[in-house]
């Protein structure tokens, strides 16, 4: 059984009936999956989840994802459709599983319904992906994202990016190339799609680090990283541009629904 049909099975045994669909989302409908690809998948279901059901979905999950071992990280995400339709924002989310805080999961901490930003981006490719892998098709039970509220989302996640940069280098340059994608064209693109477009903008000096997490992200597992002391210097001066592009645009909002490829 792969991953994504236990992800199925297992959000299905905890939330039974109340499942009303469950849709890829990520890599997997944004130009397909890559050696680093996490496996995305965004459930929507009629209630939210109480204690027991928390902590079924976490164990199940920590068994489900990883790193190594050919298995991929898996992210889940579990809205409650009375919270995201009709739409509003910020969106609030029922329950997050991500590879990233596994330490804390493991340390005992058990994921809480709360406000997610990152659900308009999620909510949109899911709509754009139009995948489901139980359920109506994603526009049967989701509201479009306004491309006002999908700006927001991506801008609101910046201050955290940052705060990894030196940790998690190459997915951090990828979503900042993505951000300032989504804001220049209204449209959410794959990684290394959104990395292509944004080098193709850049002046020389500032290709060099991009580049290479394109690459990364290419042929690299979720786990390997290396960067040179040359091209690790080149990081910072690349972020500094890449922000003020987006702070140049993030006031250029235009109010028609967002359109994604």
């Amino acid at each position: 059984m792969n991953q994504v049909q236990e992800i199925v099975g297992l959000v299905g045994g905890v939330l039974g009936r109340d499942v009303i669909g469950t849709y890829l989302h990520g890599s997997s409908v944004l130009g397909g999956l890559r050696p680093a690809s996490d496996v995305d998948v965004l459930v929507v279901s009629r209630r939210r989840m109480d204690e027991r059901d928390r902590r079924a979905l976490l164990d199940g999950l920590l068994r489900i994802s990883g790193d190594r071992d050919k298995v991929r990280p898996v992210e889940v995400t579990v809205v409650v459709q009375a919270e995201v339709r009709p739409w509003r924002y910020p969106p609030t989310g029922d329950f997050l599983y991500g590879e990233w805080l596994r330490a804390e999961y493991e340390a005992g901490t058990v994921p809480r319904s709360e406000p997610m930003p990152d659900l308009a981006l999620l909510i949109a490719m899911a709509l754009t992906g139009d995948h489901p892998l139980t359920g109506p098709r994603p526009a049967q039970v989701l509201d479009p994202v306004p491309q006002a509220d999908l700006v927001r989302a991506s801008v609101a996640g910046i201050p955290g990016l940052l705060d990894d940069l030196d940790s998690d280098t190459r997915n951090v340059l990828l979503t900042l190339a993505r951000i300032w994608t989504t804001l220049a064209t209204g449209r959410i693109k794959s990684k290394n799609a959104a990395a292509d477009w944004a080098l193709a903008r850049l002046p020389p000096e500032h290709r060099a680090a991009l580049d290479h997490a394109r690459q990364l992200y290419l042929d690299c597992s979720y786990s390997e990283e290396s960067w040179s002391d040359a091209l690790r210097a080149r990081v910072r001066p690349h972020v500094d541009r890449v922000l003020a592009e987006i702070d140049r645009l993030h006031n250029r909002v235009p109010s028609a629904p967002v359109q994604n490829s």
